[in-house]
């Protein structure tokens, strides 16, 4: 069974070039990763659960606050090489700003072999990024959600 999940895009064009709000993940394996260790704020869904429900709840448990109260459109579903596929809805929000980024925990038996289990959040970081910038901190799989994104917001 295919995993899917669910986060939100936002974004702002308000700067002299729009930027997006991402995240770093959080634990061992991404602590000292720049390039491809940042994603859009996103969890798994339930089936039947509302994609967009879902994607709200991910990002307050991501990043510790709600999201903006903004309308959101979706992006798509962008598939990763392996399989696992994600549905982004983009919101503008150009004055959503977080002082702290408070995200939940995952365990972890660190170091490996260690039996030792440790907690790590799943975001140690978050920030307003340039949509050009953000292509390479992104993982690779959600890329693509930055050219549809870019299809939205263009002049027309």
């Amino acid at each position: 069974m295919v995993t899917e999940s669910a986060g939100i895009l936002l974004y702002r064009t308000n700067q002299s070039e729009p930027e997006v709000f991402i995240a770093h993940m959080g634990g061992p394996f991404w602590a000292r990763k720049t390039a491809g260790a940042w994603t859009v704020p996103k969890g798994e869904f339930s089936p039947g659960e509302d994609k967009l429900a879902c994607a709200r709840r991910e990002f307050a448990e991501e990043i510790g606050t709600v999201p903006p109260d903004t309308a959101f459109q979706a992006l798509g579903a962008f598939r990763y090489s392996s399989g696992k596929v994600v549905h982004v809805f983009a919101g503008e929000a150009p004055s959503f700003t977080v002082s702290k980024v408070t995200s939940n925990t995952f365990e972890l038996e660190w170091p490996p072999r260690s039996g030792r289990r440790q907690a790590f959040p799943e975001v140690d970081d978050a920030q307003w990024v340039p949509l050009s910038e953000a292509r390479g901190l992104l993982v690779a799989g959600q890329r693509p959600a930055l050219d549809a994104l870019e299809n939205l917001i263009a002049p027309r």
